[in-house]
């Protein structure tokens, strides 16, 4: 019969023991976390100045949690804060309530929400009196089995899940720049092929036969934000109330799934300003993402995503920024002098990158495009 021989262990040195008796030390997030990266939590967003606040309320919510799971995301708190903080401060008057009114003098907010982990959205359009659109824009995207919502209905929608109470989101002020505006001729609207002639007249207006253009000026600007929390999960969205003195109905780019803002948390996440009307048709955040993936790093995938407009629309005013996975970004922008704020790891303060233009006519020599 075999005789069943004792298993020996050879005693382990002091060096390979050390490792052991330190895991206790180490941080939780540190052994836990694959996705372990000095760049994390990070808050990236539109804009500096007043925008700035949302960056420092987001990234601090983020240094109060370090798990995210699938029932609760850490990001997406994130993004909400961060957001919701613009909305209340009015940010530069073009987020939240109490700015660009449309042609009716009204105030009306648009916002989306979106997990990286999920894809999963929710947004708002239109939404009249209430002021939290970026709540209510969270509550679609974890109470409905919808991405969008829009108008009266979404308004209801709201109510009926505690968000309010319902009042007039035009102020003193916003009312006062829109009877200027009319006494002024309403001029610089977005009515096109109609008479009596736009520039000089508040209408009402007739449509006439075609003759082409576009509206050539710019009033807003948006909050769109990517955030990485610890744990290496991503979420974005975007808050505004859009274009003053609009159409009323009109929707612009920002509660757009691609366009205002865009996040895979296997790749990275993109948020957007400028003229919604023209970037909404071409995507410029799912763009920039899927360049990601092909490869280009955050400055490449934004300036490419930026000549795509350039190339039909020369005058485009834009400005978006682009968040790898690694918490590595940049940013690109046409029309106007763009900026972005962000703050990530253990950085004591916001900081504030400033972007010049880029101009059409130039050559994309990765893309191999030529001139554009």
């Amino acid at each position: 019969m075999t005789s069943i021989q004792p298993i020996r262990f050879a005693p382990l040195a002091l060096p390979h023991l050390l490792p052991l008796l330190l895991i206790p030390l180490l941080p939780s997030g540190i052994l836990a976390n694959p996705h372990h990266n000095p760049n994390f939590p990070l808050v990236v967003n539109t804009w500096g100045g007043p925008f700035t606040a949302a960056t420092d309320a987001a990234y601090l919510s983020l240094t109060n949690t370090t798990t995210s799971s699938p029932r609760h995301s850490a990001a997406l708190d994130a993004v909400e804060i961060g957001c919701a903080t613009c909305e209340r401060a009015q940010c530069d008057g073009t987020v939240g309530f109490g700015g660009s009114p449309d042609e009716a003098c009204e105030t009306t907010l648009d916002a989306l929400i979106m997990d990286g982990t999920s894809m999963k959205s929710g947004a708002v359009a239109g939404l009249r009196r209430v002021r939290d659109a970026i709540g209510v824009a969270r509550a679609v995207l974890e109470h409905t089995r919808h991405s969008l919502l829009v108008g009266d209905l979404a308004t209801r929608f709201a109510l009926e899940n505690g968000f309010g109470p319902e009042e007039d989101l035009a102020t003193d002020e916003s009312r006062a720049r829109c009877e200027a505006w009319k006494r002024g001729g309403c001029r610089g609207n977005y009515r096109l092929n109609v008479e009596p002639d736009p520039h000089v007249s508040c209408g009402p207006y007739r449509p006439v036969p075609v003759q082409g253009g576009v509206a050539g000026w710019v009033s807003h600007d948006t909050i769109s934000m990517v955030v990485i929390d610890a744990a290496g999960a991503m979420a974005a969205g975007t808050s505004t109330n859009g274009a003053a003195f609009k159409v009323p109905g009109r929707v612009g780019d920002g509660p757009i799934v691609g366009s205002g803002s865009y996040v895979d948390g296997d790749v990275g996440g993109c948020g957007a300003t400028g003229d919604g009307d023209v970037m909404m048709r071409f995507l410029p955040c799912y763009q920039a993402v899927e360049n990601l993936r092909r490869g280009m790093t955050p400055t490449e995938a934004a300036e490419d995503a930026v000549r795509r407009m350039l190339r039909k629309y020369p005058d485009v005013s834009s400005g978006i920024v682009v968040v790898n996975n690694k918490g590595e970004h940049g940013a690109a922008a046409s029309g106007w002098t763009f900026s972005y704020s962000f703050r990530g790891g253990t950085m004591g303060a916001t900081k504030v990158i400033t972007i010049p233009p880029l101009k059409a006519g130039l050559f994309v020599t990765h893309m191999n495009w030529g001139e554009l």
